[in-house]
């Protein structure tokens, strides 16, 4: 706990020694104390293992930009402590590194439960807009709305000292490493390579959850062979938090009745530190949460891998709803010139690992400044943000380019940068 090494993660363990290890995964935000309701009853049959995020709970700032790269760190803290083989739950990010590990490490995982997830986690462009807020403002504006996302209206009007450390925990966290767990969301996809997930796994989710609701429980149900769904009703995405002990009892018996075997662990178990809990709330009687499994969708094929490297490096610079218009709007006249974009501007040279992309963005801007193209000026300043400038960059920029574009064509970029950026960096009320 003193030192944590960049490529691992601060962690800590409760239960018995002997135990075989079951992972709880936060979700981005939050820290392991998200956990602490269902740790007693947790660890009196498994040794529970909880760690925080880069750059959450005081753990060293050291961004992760990806769920894999999140997984790998987390495989390389339990390497250094010997365990091989784990059951694991996790919420939301915590729950997209949960299928990374069933998907790229099948041989580690003895069970999985993914709380409040998805195959893809809403649009690329709302987490991208997100980290723009946060790089513009801090996390101040993210902290005050995260009640709002995480619990239902009665929730939090009846537990104002947990909403109260809902809105603490995200405020205290490390702007940088909350942005990069943000694209790490924004990145993330997996619904064509669901049908590979080889363990049996438990979906777990809130009735009432508003950001990966029933609806996207149900696509991971229908993409997992061996997978059931468990609706907690009147609980919203922090469905740990709100309703402790119906997620207990599903948790217990997911992994008491579909653990494989063996679940040699190996570990070298290290003492817990004390736990922050969380507020205690009011004791309510358990939801009954229905567990169903659901069928398995046809998988989507895919277009040559030029032109699919292009369409995901088009989506992350210029969003989603951009390239939707774009290929909507395309017909037999303009359709191989979509293709020609795709394939080679951005499946060929922004691609290409010689400049990275904020370096790209600066190019883009000033080319677009010189040759008065305003439309795609406008797009390419929400692209530059996204890409991790920050508007006093593209001011600079922009100034550059009145030197040698002319201020013409600076004062007519200046103005369409201008909106875009109170457009893109305004918090959302």
């Amino acid at each position: 706990m003193s030192e944590t090494p960049s490529n691992t993660l601060q962690y800590r363990f409760d239960g018995p020694e002997e135990a075989p290890v079951l992972i709880l995964g936060p979700s981005l935000g939050t820290t392991w104390h998200m956990w602490d309701r269902q740790v007693p009853e947790l660890a009196k049959q498994w040794r529970v293992f909880r760690f925080d995020l880069p750059g959450h709970g005081g753990a060293p700032a050291h961004p992760a930009g990806s769920v894999a790269e999140l997984s790998a760190r987390l495989l390389a803290t339990l390497d250094a402590l010997g365990v091989q083989r784990f059951g694991y739950a996790g919420c939301a990010l915590g729950g997209a590194i949960g299928i990374e590990l069933a998907l790229r490490h099948p041989a580690r995982l003895a069970s999985l439960a993914v709380v409040a997830a998805s195959p893809r986690f809403g649009t690329a462009d709302e987490f991208r807009q997100r980290g723009v807020v946060v790089r513009t403002n801090g996390l101040d504006p993210i902290a005050r709305t995260a009640p709002d996302r995480w619990f239902t209206g009665g929730f939090a009007a009846a537990q104002p000292a947990i909403t109260e450390w809902a809105v603490q925990m995200v405020r205290t966290t490390d702007p940088g490493c909350y942005i990069a767990a943000c694209e790490a969301l924004a990145s993330f996809d997996v619904r064509p390579e669901l049908g590979r997930v080889g363990v049996p796994t438990l979906v777990l989710v809130g009735s009432d959850d508003q950001v990966t609701g029933p609806a996207e429980a149900r696509t991971l149900v229908a993409g997992i062979p061996d997978a059931r769904l468990a609706v907690v009703p009147g609980a919203s995405h922090l469905v740990p938090v709100e309703q402790p002990a119906a997620v207990t009892d599903l948790l217990v018996h997911h992994f008491s009745t579909a653990w494989q075997q063996p679940y040699d662990t190996g570990q070298t178990a290290l003492p817990g530190t004390p736990a922050v809990p969380v507020p205690a709330a009011a004791p309510q009687p358990a939801p009954v949460a229905e567990i169903a499994p659901a069928a398995v969708p046809a998988q989507p094929t895919g277009q040559p891998d030029r032109y699919q490297t292009g369409l995901k490096v088009r989506r992350e610079v210029l969003g989603d709803a951009h390239v939707d218009r774009a290929l909507a709007q395309a017909d037999e006249f303009s359709g191989d010139f979509q293709e020609f974009v795709t394939r080679y501007a951005w499946g060929e040279i922004w691609d290409r690992p010689g400049l990275d992309r904020r370096t790209r963005s600066c190019i883009t801007l000033t080319a677009l400044v010189a040759g008065g193209h305003l439309e795609e000026l406008a797009f390419h300043t929400r692209a530059a943000l996204r890409n991790g400038l920050t508007p006093d960059e593209i001011k600079e920029v922009l100034l550059q380019a009145a030197v040698y574009c002319g201020v013409p064509a600076a004062n007519s970029a200046f103005r369409v940068a201008q909106q875009v950026i109170r457009e893109e960096t305004t918090p959302a009320e």
